[in-house]
């Protein structure tokens, strides 16, 4: 069945593939991605090998179970089926389709992105795809284009989603723009709302318009047939901004230029033609490919730099030229006569995917053959090395337009494509990788059929026919997303146990499944998922761990979930022979394909990331709880993510090994010295070191042995000694940024919808105490060690070294402390905190003692060291500095830390001198702090406010007599000075003169007395009346007298005002309200007060004494009030 040779490239049911260029290895020229597989069977025959069809067991991959589309063609498919995608089509389609006349053009686009759109006549509808079969009759939305004098197309309208990656798609979060060939263009910011739109014109001085094209930040780029490119950028009211993009020296070198008159674009000659546009998302770059050349652009949210421009027919027609004829006798000769056409631009992992035609008019029967050419970009230039992949579809040439043709590479990570004409597609490879798929024709047009549009969706092929609508075409082998070598293994080692039976035979046979099966046949649903079988796969996990309360259920889970992470990270690489018999039996299941350690690891991380989508596509991620890691339960969701962390973290250590082999090395060694690992004598360290990922941060420690050791044993004077240190700190800091930056990108993947209230207190890995010692051990290297003995620039280099290790370092306690900021875990947040906050002061402060203040303020910034922005402010004496800080951290109570901080540091007149734009938050301070608050009320001249703060002050003050008094001179000058009114500034000086009548007292004490009480007027306690009596040692009684005759005087005693009860009279006089209160105090009136005879004659009475009604009325209350007591 099979020929011993590999057939000609020539023949129909032949296949060539060429790795051109560079003899250099690269990932496109691996040994298994070279050579010419003897796939020689005719798309027509009964049989086509394939190498994925020998995979045996019970869980082969199969493709989704959708109905099948009975084409007469696709039930003589060999290798794939034809199935429907997705729900059935809206209302509005089906009705334009049946509305159309049989001369009607017709086009459909598909976007990746869940949206397809056809345009008929002068009408665009536009609607939501995707594999579920409910349909979604409500995102469909029909618009009515510009007019034109040509025919409208579906490659002439473009969407931009704005919408956030966990939104539910919605008209209202998408925005689309369409064009008309003359360059009329219309756009919709919201396409919910079809009649809010707005137009502009772009003028290509007479070239039709081709493509339009989605790109960054909601704008878009109009493509010309001649070349041109104008962006086109919406701004927030829906007004279009346009502007030609740069073109480069060379680009259409030796044609003829013109001016267009409304922008000047550059137009190209005559013999430029574009063939196709390419927008590649990750790298910001658009790709423009032409009758002549490839190229490129580095697109930014508002300007566009033009980057390179690929002479394609001077470096891809001799290499294809040559793999389909290159074995022919009269080769010299055909060459020169060869047409190459070039005619759409994909991608996909491996590169650019560029489609070719080529065809010799002299050849009998002169055939078209189709090429792939893959190419990988390299930045600023293409790779030397080329894949040129001649495809088996090599019909008979009949004209330049039935050359035609388009190309479909529906999955980023694999190497399947589509060719597509109207009426037929044919299914193959790029040829990049080691398996390829069947090659195949698949023809729709037997019954009248056409295929409209085309485009792929959730990595699948999907095709618009006029009578079927969305169809996808699936392999009936379908070739897993895994790494090749990774899923075969991973097949057998699932399927080899039962492969008598399939795994879900006997119903309830799980109950007594053990839990190293249950990870296997999680792996086993993995596997399926990864070929694309989502509906087998879901149901396989739903059987083995079904939605349920059972708290036992859940965490065999999150056992088996954890199990193949690891599994995955720590794959022993079986494909590498080395390994062969260094691989455990019980290792067997996953394996990587690459030799070279680096692509091992990318493989891993590869892989992993595929197990994290199948988590969340087969529902089982928002279950997941907790697991124990290093002595500590951890939240398995972000468990998973730190693998992928160390993953991140393995390939960076890989570069630099391959940069510094002799550093890394000796640090493996003493690591897997360490562990007491053995080294087969097939193997290197490095194999043995990176193949088990999840130790990957044990290097630190050893490192830091490393260095340590050669500091101590290499001379200062060596340019090595330091340079140990700086190479040492780049692979540290390098790995940890990468583990930390990819964390912070993938956050949301790592998410679930809702978060338990309780999870476990999050340390990353990044944050373990080992790290943590090893980061303050290279803190104190750096500082203490190398850093007063090397140059200026070198003291730059190490400290800025240092300053991206201290974010690291500090950035786990900040993700330690989110995990732990709820109220259940207060007292563990605050122990957390403080030593957070200890940590980071001793940390920083080194950093402003060597003058390296702007990288203390970077991280004093980033991590609110309030403390070190003060010193750093006051060292430098930056007061600028200092007021934009109390901005930029006002939401932190930056001012109050400041000002608490001047207190603390005895620094009042920094903080009473600050400039007018705090003088309320230095007010709202100091409110707690009163015996400074009147010096900033004086200062802002508010002196009533300083009156009433130091009188408050004043009464408060007990234990200084002088300061006291000088409190109330304070507050009677600050009243003088006020705006008080003459009526209240008099009641308030009235007010302080008699506490100030009152302290005359003290002050008056005789010096004999003072000296006798060892007392000093500066420095003694305020007295009270009954003290200073006690002092004073005065006659009681006497002192009694002289009260109440002063209270009698306070009152008038001229006359009776008409009344001749006395004591109606005297009931409102202060003398008689002291006898009132005295008797309801309980005081004997007999004995406290005078004889009245004394009281009549004493001289404090002044001329009352001789006043007759007076002494009428005295006598009368003492009757009343004194023998009415007894």
């Amino acid at each position: 069945m099979f020929p011993s040779a590999p057939a000609s490239p020539r023949t129909p049911g032949g296949s060539a593939r060429r790795n051109l260029g560079s003899a250099a290895p690269s990932p496109l020229s691996r040994p298994g991605g070279r050579r010419n597989l003897a796939v020689v069977a005719a798309a027509s025959s009964p049989v086509l090998f394939s190498p994925v069809a020998r995979r045996s067991g019970s869980l082969s991959a199969r493709a989704t179970p959708t109905r099948v589309i009975q084409h007469p063609s696709a039930s003589e498919t060999i290798n794939y089926d034809v199935k429907a995608f997705g729900s059935s089509l809206p209302v509005k389609v089906m009705e334009a389709l049946k509305k159309a006349d049989a001369d009607d053009q017709l086009s459909v686009q598909v976007d990746e992105s869940g949206w397809a759109w056809l345009v008929h006549k002068e009408r665009l509808i536009i609607w939501k795809i995707g594999q579920s079969p409910v349909a979604k009759l409500s995102l469909c939305k029909e618009l009515q284009l510009p007019p034109s004098d040509f025919q409208w197309s579906s490659s002439l309208a473009a969407i931009s989603c704005l919408s956030s990656s966990g939104e539910a798609p919605s008209l209202q979060s998408l925005a689309i723009m369409v064009a008309t060939s003359e360059g009329s263009v219309r756009y919709w910011p919201n396409v919910a709302h079809e009649g809010s739109y707005t137009e502009t014109f772009t003028d290509f001085g007479g070239s039709l318009c081709s493509f339009l094209t989605a790109v960054k930040g909601g704008s878009f780029i109009l493509s010309s047939s001649r070349g041109q490119l104008v962006r086109l950028i919406p701004d927030s009211s829906g007004k279009i901004h346009q502007h030609a993009l740069p073109q480069g020296q060379g680009m259409f070198s030796g044609i003829g230029r013109k001016v267009s008159s409304l922008l000047g674009i550059l137009s190209p000659g005559h013999d430029a033609v574009i063939s196709s546009v390419l927008w590649d998302e990750e790298r910001s770059s658009f790709y423009m490919l032409t009758s002549s050349n490839l190229n490129k652009w580095e697109i930014d949210d508002s300007s566009e730099r033009y980057i390179l421009s690929w002479d394609i027919n001077r470096i891809l027609k001799e290499h294809i030229t040559d793999a389909i004829w290159g074995s022919e006798s009269n080769y010299e000769d055909i060459k020169g006569g060869v047409n190459i056409q070039y005619m759409d631009l994909q991608q996909n992992r491996d590169g650019l995917v560029i489609l070719a035609a080529a065809w010799h008019p002299g050849d009998r029967p002169c055939l078209v053959y189709y090429t792939l050419i893959t190419v990988e970009d390299k930045g600023y230039q293409m790779s030397d090395d080329v894949v040129v992949e001649v495809t088996q579809y090599n019909p008979s040439f009949e004209s330049e337009e039935e050359v035609l043709c388009c190309l479909v590479v529906p999955d980023y990570f694999s190497h399947a494509a589509y060719l597509y004409k109207e009426d037929e597609v044919f299914a193959c490879s790029t040829g990049t990788g080691r398996i390829s798929l069947p090659q195949e024709k698949i023809i729709f047009g037997i019954q009248g059929d056409s295929i409209l549009g085309a485009g792929s969706c959730t990595s699948l092929p999907i095709f618009f026919t006029k009578k079927s609508g969305l169809i996808t075409i699936l392999s009936r082998e379908n070739i897993s997303v895994l790494p090749e070598d990774l899923e075969d293994s991973l097949s057998s080692s699932v399927a080899a146990p039962r492969s008598e039976s399939p795994a879900f035979d006997t119903t309830g046979r799980l109950e007594i499944i053990a839990q190293e099966d249950k990870t296997k046949l999680l792996k086993a649903a993995f596997l399926q998922y990864c070929r694309k079988d989502i509906v087998n796969a879901q149901s396989m996990v739903v059987e083995l761990f079904p939605s349920s309360v059972d708290l036992d259920s859940d965490a065999e889970l999150d056992r088996a979930v954890t199990q193949i992470s690891v599994d995955l990270m720590d794959d022993y690489p079986a494909s590498d022979p080395r390994w062969a018999e260094s691989v455990p039996e019980e290792a067997a299941g996953f394996s990587t394909t690459s030799l070279i350690l680096l692509h091992q690891l990318e493989d891993k991380a590869k892989a992993h990331s595929f197990f994290i989508e199948f988590l969340h596509q087969v529902g089982v991620f928002e279950r997941l709880g907790s697991f124990p890691v290093r002595g500590m339960p951890m939240a398995t969701r972000l468990l998973l993510c730190e693998h992928a962390e160390k993953l991140a973290a393995a390939v960076v250590l890989k570069n630099h090994h391959s940069r510094l082999p002799d550093l890394v090395n000796a640090a493996i060694l003493i690591a897997l010295n360490k562990r007491e690992c053995d080294i087969p004598p097939s193997l290197t360290p490095a194999d043995v070191f990176f193949r088990e990922v999840s130790q990957i941060d044990s290097i630190f420690e050893c490192l830091l042995e490393e260095e340590e050791q050669i500091l101590k044993d290499m001379p200062i004077e060596s340019i090595e000694w330091a340079q140990i240190v700086v190479n040492v700190n780049n692979i540290i800091k390098d790995m940890l940024q990468a583990a930390c930056q990819y964390r912070q990108s993938r956050a949301s993947l790592y998410k679930t919808g809702e978060l338990p209230e309780r999870e476990p207190e999050y340390i990353p890995w990044t944050a373990s105490s080992g790290l943590r010692t090893a980061i303050i051990r290279q803190h104190g290297i750096i500082l203490k060690m190398v850093y007063p003995q090397v140059d200026s620039n070198l003291r730059s280099v190490v400290a800025e070294q240092l300053v991206a290790l201290l974010d690291c370092f500090l950035d786990g306690y900040v993700s330690q402390l989110k995990s732990v900021d709820r109220p259940a875990d207060q007292e563990r947040y605050s122990n957390v905190e403080m030593e957070y906050v200890q940590k980071r002061s001793e940390l920083l402060s080194p950093l402003l003692s060597l003058g390296q203040y702007q990288m203390a303020a970077a991280l004093a910034e980033k991590y609110c060291d309030f403390d070190i922005l003060v010193q750093m402010c006051e060292q430098t004496d930056n007061q600028a500095r200092l007021q934009r800080y109390m901005s930029q951290f006002a939401d932190q109570n930056f001012s109050d830390f400041l000002f608490r901080w001047y207190l603390e540091k005895g620094k009042r007149g920094k903080l009473l001198s600050q400039p007018i734009a705090q003088h309320g938050q230095l007010a709202s301070f100091l409110q707690a702090h009163e015996h400074l608050s009147w010096l900033h009320e004086i200062n802002s001249q508010d002196l009533q406010k300083a009156h009433r703060t130091l009188q408050t002050l004043a009464n408060m003050e007990t234990r200084y007599f002088a300061k006291k008094k000088t409190l109330l001179g304070l507050s009677k000058l600050a009243a003088l000075a006020s705006d008080f009114s003459e009526d209240i500034l008099q009641e308030k000086i009235e007010e302080i003169s008699e506490q100030e009548r009152f302290l005359l007292h003290q002050e008056t004490l005789p010096e004999q007395l003072l000296a006798e009480k060892q007392l000093n007027l500066n420095d003694m306690p305020v007295l009270s009346a009954s003290q200073l009596i006690d002092e004073e040692e005065v006659d009681v009684n006497d002192l009694k007298l002289k009260i109440l005759c002063k209270a009698l005087r306070r009152d008038g005693w001229s006359c009776s005002d008409g009344k001749d009860d006395p004591i109606e009279v005297s009931k409102d006089s202060i003398f008689v309200k002291i006898l009132q209160k005295l008797l309801k105090e309980g005081v004997q009136l007999s004995e406290y007060l005078p004889e009245l005879k004394d009281l009549l004659q004493a001289n404090e009475l002044g001329d009352l004494k001789y006043n007759g009604y007076f002494m009428f009325v005295l006598k009368a209350n003492y009757e009343l009030y004194v023998q009415g007591q007894a």
